[in-house]
């Protein structure tokens, strides 16, 4: 069975960090890029970071530049989310999700998880 399975969130105050892993079974990331996305109550689902399978590029929304660092372990078929200095506004669902590239659009992303909350709250 092809699936992702997210893990690591919770309740954080702000400043303070958490580590989101995707581990996926049933096929491997290796050649795969991989994305996290969040989304908020009321808002639409956003793209977060994604790590690229060829060259292992990393892009990053303008939002998480310099607080969150997207990495992946091809031994643990695992991609991690280390997000560091969180805000208020982080809290959301997150997901990761499989597509070709980190270009690709939000609706080719194919294989999704099914999300963890991260709260951020004094």
């Amino acid at each position: 069975q092809v699936q992702l399975v997210e893990s690591g969130g919770g309740l954080v105050q702000p400043g303070g960090s958490l580590r989101l892993s995707c581990a996926a079974s049933g096929f491997t990331l290796d050649y795969w890029a991989v994305g996290w996305f969040r989304q908020a109550p009321g808002k639409e689902r956003e793209g977060v970071s994604c790590v690229d399978s060829s060259d292992g590029r990393t892009t990053y929304a303008d939002s998480v530049k310099g607080r969150f660092t997207i990495s992946k372990d091809n031994a643990k078929n695992t991609v991690y989310l280390q997000m560091d200095r969180l805000r208020p506004n982080d809290t959301a669902v997150y997901y990761c999700a499989t597509t070709g590239w980190c270009d690709a659009h939000i609706s080719e992303y194919e294989v999704w998880g099914q999300g963890t909350q991260v709260t951020v709250s004094s």
